[in-house]
């Protein structure tokens, strides 16, 4: 797939998975620390290790590690093979700077525990630009639909058979921004929400179109309309 050209205050979906498909994340402490990571490298300097991090905190005001964000975090997903990311571009080549830091920082971390080298995720991210306000709408929920497949790994073929299952999954899944989204605070610093809140018209607009979305018997024809912006 070609990359679009990253324009600063542009919208991207980004994707991807680990090498041969293989879980890149094992534990819940993996989940953590992605992310961790995902607040940690989003800044244009250096990051700090966590743990000369936490050394810092202890000597000196957390206002000394004011951050210069390279992008805005809107939205993120994370599933045991892959990861999803809605993000806009901040700085110059910042959402190029971002995966570059979080695709290196979090390999040389799972590596490590693994007792592993090499490769830990299928080549270079994947990336596809949102540029109309109907996709922002329908990428979020998709994106937050994905942990979805852990309970139906084909709901988006045949909709979904149990409603109220759904609706617990996405309530009980803590490996995204979902939760945040609907205000149960999970990691509500990780994400930037007040730009499609906006849009969608609020946190109860959010759980009522999910609702609808869930129920909807025509969730497949919604589903294939937007099929060029999935990038799996």
């Amino acid at each position: 797939m070609i990359k679009p050209q990253f324009v600063i205050g542009e919208i991207y979906h980004i994707y991807n998975r680990g090498v041969e498909k293989r879980n890149v994340f094992l534990k819940d402490s993996d989940f953590l620390r992605f992310i961790y990571d995902l607040s940690e490298f989003n800044d244009e300097g250096s990051a700090i290790p966590l743990k000369l991090r936490q050394k810092r905190y202890e000597v000196e005001p957390r206002t000394s590690f004011a951050k210069k964000p390279l992008v805005d975090i809107l939205a993120f997903s994370l599933m045991p093979n892959h990861f999803h990311l809605l993000l806009r571009e901040k700085k110059e080549k910042g959402i190029i700077r971002f995966m570059q830091k979080l695709g290196t920082g979090y390999t040389m971390y799972f590596n490590k525990k693994q007792e592993r080298v090499g490769s830990l995720f299928q080549g270079r991210f994947k990336a596809k630009l949102i540029n109309r306000e109907e996709y922002l709408e329908y990428i979020l929920y998709y994106i937050h639909f994905n942990c979805l497949k852990l309970i139906d790994p084909k709901w988006s073929e045949k909709m979904i058979q149990d409603y109220q299952k759904a609706i617990n999954q996405l309530e009980t899944y803590r490996w995204s921004s979902h939760l945040d989204y609907i205000g149960t605070k999970n990691f509500p610093s990780v994400t930037q929400r007040e730009f499609l809140l906006k849009i969608i018209g609020g946190e109860e607009e959010y759980k009522n179109t999910i609702k609808e979305w869930l129920r909807s018997i025509s969730q497949k024809v919604k589903i294939e309309e937007f099929r060029d912006l999935t990038i799996e």
